[in-house]
């Protein structure tokens, strides 16, 4: 589970010590006058810390890719990044941290930064690191794809760990209640101290504490205080030190007040001393553990050997992680993983020897106490009863991982339907290209209409006047000047050219109108009887605005039976193809060659083809056998998703269909689809 892909670690980490300032506009290699191996480990400064990472150490580094570089030390306030070009100019910095407002989606608690590849930019990375910790980390750079991975496991076991740890805090709570036995109320808080000084070493109660950088970094030591003042509670109780150290049981509260002073320390700005002695203090911890339970042990007590097995497991995770620090083993971005693993085993098994220890009183009040037989059948029935509520809590806590893990598949539906509005985005264009034309004709063709209609209506007024008495030769004379005065003749005749652009013009609309809806599709949600060859006309008439006088389109449509299809999802499917096809003759033209789009539809053994072919630049085979993978695009950064034809592949593929692309350079390119005419059969 916590194999790691190959050279991700960064080993050489050049570095100085300065103030802010120390970076100005151009890179001074001369600078990181020091150099640590396998990651910086320095104690806690009082100055910033720059350090130097060079990509070139990785040559397997693809331009193409995303990669990400991430810090493995959630609690810096600020982690500054500096790229530079290739003349040694600063290009851009970006800042994250605790004390940093960052935009980043993803709730990792580790600062990471996006990594971008070119022949612009330097292969060096310089690093800013502002800390009110210990300055100890290491530096990774992942692939897309791996990053993800790598969050998605730790978030599932951090996840994983804390319900673990709250189950057993519930569950050791109501044991208290039902028994009235002090050790269970001591170790369940303990327990939930203990987890939740996991979570602030790992960096996750960042987001519990609401962002507050105080309250965060305050807990680092203070849930290790805590559970320190639960556990000396705990040990002589369980242990039941009055017995078999009686001389010594009182020394055991030595111990939280060293992690109290620690913690006063902290706050008086001596990290240094702080974290020295919070490190003295785990190690003289296990020691007097360790030596307490070989002697409650020795002397007959059962319960010390549940108490042994269980700080063995915890002191086992130290010791990966004390090997992981000396650089012996690498666990990657899972360092703390061992160390969550021993304090949950320690905790079951604890949990387990405290139920054991109820067995153990009830062998002995037997011999003692025949009159209790009754309450101990009691407490075994409110054991079975909370075993069953702790089974009902894991699979309850199993649930929300399960949810956790689906929303994390849903960012990928997000993205779809992201590319689903730049389809949208680019209908809308069309149209209103389409549309705008028509209705402007229609509109500049009423105050003409206007006015003629208004020549003629005085003229009509005339005739009427002079109808009232008899026509005298003088009377038809004006009426005859008065026509050829306003050319009543040619008047007739363009007040029907009028009528006959605005006639025309009213139908254009209709039939953008009627493509449209064609090709949206919004009333029909379910499977239906559909001619491709509506959906094709439709799309092209959509597209029509990027074609016209620029590319020639030949359609050969051969007679095809009705397909039973989501037509939306299909013309999708033909919109995508069809202006990727476009952007291919216009942004890349060929001297002397007329650009041309072709599309033929045919019927063959039992399937409808549909041929989408150009005579554009083509693509080579390295770039065809991706062009179907999520996120891969030819395109500039901000002009694509990568999305198109992935999400086309998946309409055809749901559609029981298939879809081939051929490709040659400088010939061009065909896209054929075949799609059944029956979805059910």
């Amino acid at each position: 589970m916590l194999k790691q892909d190959d050279d991700l670690r960064f080993n050489n980490y050049p570095y100085f010590l300065g103030d802010q300032d120390s970076i100005g506009e151009d890179l001074d290699l001369i600078t990181f006058d020091s150099i640590a191996l396998g990651g910086v480990d320095l104690g806690a400064v009082k100055k910033d810390l720059f350090v130097k990472l060079d990509l070139d150490d990785f040559g397997w580094l693809n331009k193409d890719s995303v990669y990400f570089l991430e810090i493995s030390n959630p609690s810096f306030r600020e982690v500054e990044l500096y790229r530079f070009n290739t003349d040694g100019k600063l290009a851009y910095k970006e800042l994250v941290g605790t004390a940093v407002k960052s935009e980043n989606s993803l709730r990792n608690p580790n600062p990471y930064f996006n990594i971008q590849l070119g022949k612009d930019l330097s292969p060096t990375v310089v690093l800013r690191v502002n800390s009110k910790v210990p300055l100890k980390f290491e530096a990774f750079i992942y692939p897309y794809s791996s990053f993800n991975k790598n969050y998605s496991l730790r978030l599932i076991i951090i996840s994983f760990y804390f319900g673990i740890m709250v189950a057993l805090f519930l569950y050791n709570l109501i044991l208290y209640f039902a028994v009235k036995d002090r050790v269970y109320l001591f170790y369940c808080f303990y327990i939930l101290f203990i987890g939740l000084a996991q979570l602030s070493i790992s960096g996750h109660s960042y987001f519990l504490l609401q962002k507050n950088v105080f309250l965060y970094e305050l807990s680092i030591i203070g849930f290790t205080t805590l559970s320190s003042v639960f556990v000396i509670p705990f040990i002589q109780l369980f242990l039941r030190t009055d017995e078999y150290i009686p001389k010594y049981e009182k020394y055991l509260y030595l111990i939280p007040l060293s992690y109290v002073i620690s913690l006063v320390l902290w706050q008086m700005g001596f990290v240094e001393i702080s974290y020295s002695m919070m490190d003295l203090n785990g190690l003289i911890f296990v020691v007097c553990f360790f030596t307490i339970g070989i002697i409650a042990a020795r002397g007959g007590n059962r319960s010390a050997y549940f108490f042994l097995l269980a700080w063995s497991f915890l002191l086992i995770g130290l010791v990966v992680l004390i090997l992981h620090n000396l650089m012996i083993i690498n666990l990657g971005s899972y360092a703390n993983a061992p160390l969550l693993a021993g304090t949950a085993i320690e905790a079951l098994l604890l949990s387990f020897a405290l139920a054991d220890k109820i067995n153990i009183l009830k062998k002995e009040k037997e011999d003692e106490q025949l009159d209790k037989l009754e309450a101990v059948k009691e407490n075994e029935r409110l054991i079975k009863e909370q075993n069953v509520f702790l089974e009902d809590m894991v699979k309850s806590r199993t649930e929300e991982l399960e949810l956790t893990l689906k929303n994390l598949q849903n960012t990928q539906t997000q993205l779809v339907n992201q590319e689903k509005m730049a389809s949208l985005g680019q209908l809308t264009a069309g149209i209103a290209h389409e549309i705008n034309n028509p209705i402007n004709f229609v509109s500049s063709n009423i105050s003409p209409l206007k006015r003629d209609l208004k020549d003629i209506l005085e003229l009509m007024d005339v005739y009427r006047e002079k109808g009232k008495l008899e026509f005298s030769e003088e009377s038809k004379e004006e009426i005859d000047e008065m026509e050829e005065e306003i050319e009543f003749d040619y008047l007739l005749e363009e007040v029907e050219q009028l009528l006959n652009g605005m006639e025309d013009g009213a139908k254009r609309t209709v039939e953008i109108v009627r493509g449209l809806k064609l090709f949206s599709r919004v009333d029909e949600q379910d499977v239906k009887e559909v001619d491709l060859r509506e959906g094709l006309d439709s799309t092209l008439i959509l597209l029509n605005s990027t074609m016209t006088g620029v590319i020639k389109l030949t359609k050969n449509y051969e007679d095809v039976p009705m397909v039973e299809c989501l037509a939306g999802k299909i013309n999708q499917v033909f919109m995508n193809i069809i202006s990727n096809a476009i952007h291919a003759l216009l942004d890349h033209p060929i001297e002397g060659r007329e650009p041309e789009l072709t599309i033929n539809t045919f019927f063959k053994d039992g399937m409808v083809g549909i041929q989408i072919k150009d005579n554009g630049v083509g693509m080579p085979d390295k770039v065809k056998e991706k062009i179907f993978e999520p996120f891969f695009t030819t395109k500039a950064v901000g002009q694509g998703t990568g999305l198109g034809l992935s999400i086309v592949y998946t309409i055809i593929e749901n559609h029981k269909g298939s879809i081939t692309v051929d490709s040659e350079q400088g010939v061009g390119t065909v896209f054929n689809i075949a799609l059944p005419v029956n979805q059910k059969g």
